[in-house]
């Protein structure tokens, strides 16, 4: 009796341990992925949802000088769409007041002169006391000291890998449809995303 008893403990034991053990382990590794924004339509969006995807995050304005990198945006986001990847754009007014508009005009804007078909989400604050804190996140060296410093203008780019990791910025005068950045994005897709690893049993 009671080595059956026994045997039912260290079986359950075992269960237990194994089951615990097989699970992957869970990244700790912060990413401007984590955050939860709103859609152009007042809707949240969980950033988490694009994780496996190549994520290109940009503040974008109607009324800028590189306000005709829209096209070149979207593009690309025709160009690569189907490979995994996708742009996020950002509107904000923190230069110039070259985006005045309400999200309702934006996207007007947006979708009858550039036909933008990309997600678009709500305005927000990129730079200042009131910045969003993704933008926190992205500039003030969590996202990687490398991409650290102020947005400079509208059309900042940061490109995001399939892990969450921001793995290049490009400045506003660099356009989408620049050799440099479609081969970034190129190599950001061809690599497969890590997989958790379980931790061994012994």
């Amino acid at each position: 009796m009671n080595s059956s008893l026994l045997l039912v403990g260290c079986t359950m034991l075992a269960l237990a341990y194994f089951g615990s053990t097989s699970s992957a382990a869970p990244s700790t590794q912060p990413s401007p992925l984590d955050f939860t924004v709103k859609d152009i339509d007042g809707k949240d969006v969980n950033l988490a949802d694009y994780k496996g995807k190549v994520v290109l995050i940009v503040n974008v304005a109607s009324k800028c000088g590189f306000t005709p990198q829209y096209k070149g945006l979207e593009t690309l986001y025709r160009k690569y769409k189907d490979q995994g990847f996708v742009i996020l754009g950002f509107p904000a007014n923190n230069f110039g007041s070259q985006e005045p508009g309400s999200n309702a005009e934006i996207k007007q804007f947006c979708t009858s002169k550039y036909d933008v078909q990309f997600p678009m989400m709500s305005k927000i604050s990129v730079k200042g006391d009131d910045k969003h804190p993704l933008y926190k996140f992205l500039t003030e060296g969590k996202a990687g000291d490398d991409f650290a410093g102020d947005i400079e203008w509208n059309f900042a780019k940061f490109l995001v890998d399939r892990n969450g990791n921001v793995i290049a910025r490009f400045s506003s005068k660099t356009k989408p449809e620049e050799p440099q950045v479609g081969e970034t994005i190129e190599k950001a897709l061809a690599a497969e995303p890590a997989k958790a690893t379980a931790r061994a049993s012994k």
